[in-house]
């Protein structure tokens, strides 16, 4: 514990890149990546959540399994940000995010041999699962920061033991982060009394890559997310189909995986637009940045999202961005809508986004700047910006040193 330097970070996080998990949790890496100029050593401590099947007897043999194995399983790699990663596997049978928040803070003091996280300043992502963690093996003399991200919060405040969990760590961290404006509203009205520990830091966004030439048509569409129904991939592809039928050169990308996933390949044969649509699985940070440099448009037809990252990375990535004004995107384009691209309302079906690709379609390009668009966004989002803004709160004492591109 003594050996730990003063601009050492821990950061706690129940979602990152894995082999199994390539997309969730890249925001996590991109923050590791931000904020690592300027720190001491940076451990991430992936607390990855297996949950637990069969009844009581099949469960009691895998833990017993999991608590003689563990040991084995446990070791220090190298990870981006010149950061060390360790995964620790924890079993859940918890129904409630409260109960796994217990489970994952159980499995990493289980992982940690009941010794405390060695850092001085600890950095945990979502409120239970990472901050609960965060607060319960981290050293007595740390702090503690938090970042919220979750699109599904309202779930966890509508469960009493989560509720009750979540006050509890707005009032023992140090503070308290949200990555936009709008969760964070969303966390002052649940908890009033904590309104003044709670700020905004948004997720960190490189700008250091521009694509080799500028978008010329808006042809190749990108879409980038989960395939599940509150992301509006449905109405995505629904549209897609009717405005190929104007355009047959048209194509669609869909990068990732859902529920839909399966319904979505079928209606796309259905639509007789099977040969112009891709279905990619997950993809790493650095590939995704490579198909937004090769695609000429991203859709993100979202019916919530907290912050919507894709669409900032798009505008990084010199691509126009067609995007509903779902919570998230409207206020981190704030501003330079219009230079980004187009922004429609949600709706239920197509209409919306057919009738926002048609407008954008008629403005492109001389009505949008790209190029002052992120500009504007780097000052708000990248790496250096985001950095400064943590390393303010992590190290007070010893100044902030600012962050850059990795």
């Amino acid at each position: 514990m003594n050996g730990a330097g003063e601009r050492d970070v821990a950061v706690l996080t129940p979602w990152y890149p894995a082999p199994h998990h390539k997309f969730q949790g890249a925001f996590v890496q991109a923050m590791v990546e931000a904020t690592a100029p300027g720190c001491g050593a940076v451990t991430v401590y992936h607390t990855d959540g297996w949950p637990l099947r069969g009844g009581p007897e099949a469960g009691a043999a895998a833990e017993e399994a999991h608590r003689r194995l563990l040991p084995d399983a446990l070791e220090y790699v190298p990870a981006p940000g010149a950061a060390r990663l360790l995964r620790v596997p924890v079993l859940m049978r918890g129904r409630t995010f409260g109960a796994q928040a217990r489970e994952h803070a159980e499995g990493l003091r289980l992982a940690l041999d009941g010794e405390p996280i060695p850092a001085r300043v600890v950095h945990a992502h979502v409120g239970l699962r990472g901050g609960w963690t965060a607060l319960e093996n981290a050293r007595p003399d740390a702090r503690v920061f938090v970042t919220e991200h979750a699109s599904y919060l309202d779930q966890v405040l509508e469960q009493p033991d989560s509720h009750a969990l979540y006050e509890r760590v707005l009032d023992r961290c140090t503070r308290f982060f949200a990555v936009t404006e709008a969760l964070r509203e969303q966390l002052v009205a649940a908890f009033p009394a904590y309104s003044g520990k709670i700020d905004v830091i948004p997720n960190p966004i490189s700008f250091g890559v521009t694509r080799a030439r500028p978008v010329t048509e808006l042809r190749r569409w990108l879409y980038v997310g989960s395939l599940i129904e509150r992301k509006g991939v449905g109405p995505l592809l629904e549209a897609f189909a009717k405005c190929r039928a104007e355009d047959p050169a048209l194509t669609l990308t869909m990068v990732g995986k859902g529920a839909l996933g399966d319904r979505l390949a079928q209606r796309a044969a259905e639509l007789e637009v099977q040969d112009a649509v891709s279905f990619l699985p997950p993809v790493p940070l650095d590939e995704c940045t490579r198909l937004m440099r090769e695609h000429d448009l991203l859709v993100h037809p979202a019916r919530w999202e907290t912050f919507g990252v894709s669409v900032v990375e798009a505008v990084a990535a010199g691509m126009p961005v067609l995007v509903t004004r779902c919570g998230g995107p409207e206020r981190t384009l704030a501003g330079v809508e219009g230079a980004a691209g187009e922004m429609v309302e949600v709706g239920e079906g197509a209409e919306p986004i057919i009738d926002g690709y048609r407008r954008l379609r008629d403005r492109f390009p001389h009505d949008l700047d790209l190029a002052e668009a992120g500009r504007v966004l780097e000052a708000r989002f990248g790496y250096g910006a985001v950095a400064e803004a943590h390393h303010r709160h992590w190290f007070p004492d010893t100044g902030a040193k600012g962050g850059g591109e990795s």
